[in-house]
């Protein structure tokens, strides 16, 4: 895959940070099944960090579930926080905010019981240095839960730009058995990954690229072609994805992956050569969920 540029993503949200909400309907579809499936498992958290909170809805909506935690909310865009700063209440909050990349968070090791992500580990370049942060500041029998985009998120964006150049305009994503290999090199246990596809109907192609660069999510490739696509190029595009066209509607893909997983209940002892060392009394049952 290809590396993304880290600064651009920060640039791209920042831009988007005002009106984000508003037009990340998918993105707060995914965050209300996220926090339905909480519903499945027993945590009872004092502290939450949610990894790439953006503008804040998951925060909130996580403080509302377990009132007692304080909930950490981290995105590499200070716009973001700031946003979401703006939209919580001054006294009496729980929550906090801290600028930083999901890669590398500036948090103390062992400083939560349960990591929430929605629709970020998308945007890591190294997402197994990701997950180890994720085991890092999780503690012994913390829960791990995410969401993040597959490899068809976008595919008749991406087959409609191939007709037209062999430059790669759209973001590529991780198979769901590649990111849940990388969950297990973490050191996490009880490991539990699946997929929904969701199709997001547009009337035209342009509506759909608004959407995408109203939320932020454009190519942030770091080899990206610079300067804008030519007229003649973006009309083939588009003639080309007219192809798709059903019911007088454009399809969307967006293929979601969630997982989630747990830390041993002794915790991830220490890392030697590329391999995780747990303990033996881990190994065996473990906790219904």
């Amino acid at each position: 895959m290809n590396r993304l540029s880290k600064q651009r993503i920060a640039q791209n949200f920042s831009r988007a940070s005002a009106g984000y909400e508003q037009s990340a309907v998918l993105q707060n579809t995914v965050a209300e099944r996220m926090l339905s499936r909480l519903d499945l498992v027993t945590v009872s958290p004092d502290t939450i960090i949610d990894a790439g909170a953006g503008t804040g809805r998951a925060a909130r909506m996580l403080a509302k579930r377990y009132k007692r935690a304080r909930v950490l909310q981290v995105d590499l865009s200070a716009a973001m926080l700031s946003h979401s700063r703006n939209n919580t209440p001054r006294f009496f909050s729980r929550q906090f905010f801290v600028c930083g990349d999901v890669e590398n968070m500036p948090l103390a090791s062992h400083c939560c019981q349960l990591l929430f992500s929605s629709m970020t580990y998308q945007w890591c370049n190294d997402l197994d240095a990701a997950f180890t942060e994720a085991t890092r500041l999780l503690q012994p029998n913390g829960l791990f839960m995410f969401a993040t985009l597959g490899p068809d998120t976008l595919k008749e964006l991406r087959e409609s730009w191939a007709t037209v150049d062999d430059i790669e305009h759209v973001n590529t994503f991780m198979d769901m058995h590649d990111i849940g290999d990388a969950v297990v090199r973490a050191g996490l246990e009880n490991v539990v990954m699946d997929v929904e596809i969701i199709t997001v109907q547009y009337p035209d192609c342009y509506t759909l690229m608004r959407d995408i660069k109203h939320i932020g999510a454009g190519n942030t490739l770091a080899g990206r072609m610079r300067g804008l696509t030519g007229k003649e190029r973006l009309q083939k595009m588009i003639r080309a994805y007219e192809n798709y066209r059903q019911d007088d509607y454009l399809p969307a893909t967006y293929e979601i992956v969630y997982g989630h997983a747990w830390v041993p209940l002794q915790g991830v002892q220490h890392k030697q050569d590329g391999e995780t060392f747990i303990s033996i009394d881990n190994i065996g049952g473990r906790r219904g969920s």
